[in-house]
């Protein structure tokens, strides 16, 4: 993991790739989950049987499920240190490349575009590219911006 002392030293690593996450496996249990949160229950993410006949041959994530990851996978990646909170601002692009089937193993790659002052603090954007195991396609593409809180 990456660990930055301060807002000063990530400014440094702005136009850099930070690297990749660890790998973490989609469950049908976790798809499931999600389904029951957000009232999604397509059957090509919660019917095993029917998918298996589907388009993917399987059950996939959906893909805001994939988004939601992306916290705890750009967490495993690095930290700031210094900052009394990270909080969620928003998205200024995001797309699903490709399907991400049940089973698979997912990771996060981290490129920091820009930091600039605001929303009380420090506007970060970065490009998270969530990636699939033996995927050509990434599966996730989001350029994601948080401020920081001094």
């Amino acid at each position: 993991m990456k660990v930055f002392t301060g807002v000063e030293e990530l400014r440094e690593a702005v136009g850099s790739h930070l690297g990749y996450s660890d790998w973490h496996t989609i469950t049908q249990e976790q798809v499931n989950t999600f389904a029951e949160a957000t009232g999604d229950h397509q059957w090509i993410h919660t019917d095993p049987e029917r998918a298996a006949a589907g388009p993917f041959g399987t059950t996939i994530a959906h893909g805001y499920l994939t988004l939601s990851l992306v916290p705890k996978l750009v967490w495993d990646l690095y930290r700031v240190d210094g900052v009394s909170m990270s909080v969620n601002y928003g998205a200024e692009r995001l797309r699903f490349p490709a399907p991400v089937p049940v089973g698979s193993r997912v990771r996060a790659g981290v490129e920091l575009l820009s930091l600039e002052p605001g929303g009380g603090g420090y506007r970060l954007t970065a490009r998270v590219t969530v990636e699939r195991e033996g995927g050509a396609k990434p599966v996730c593409v989001v350029d994601s911006v948080s401020v920081l809180v001094p």
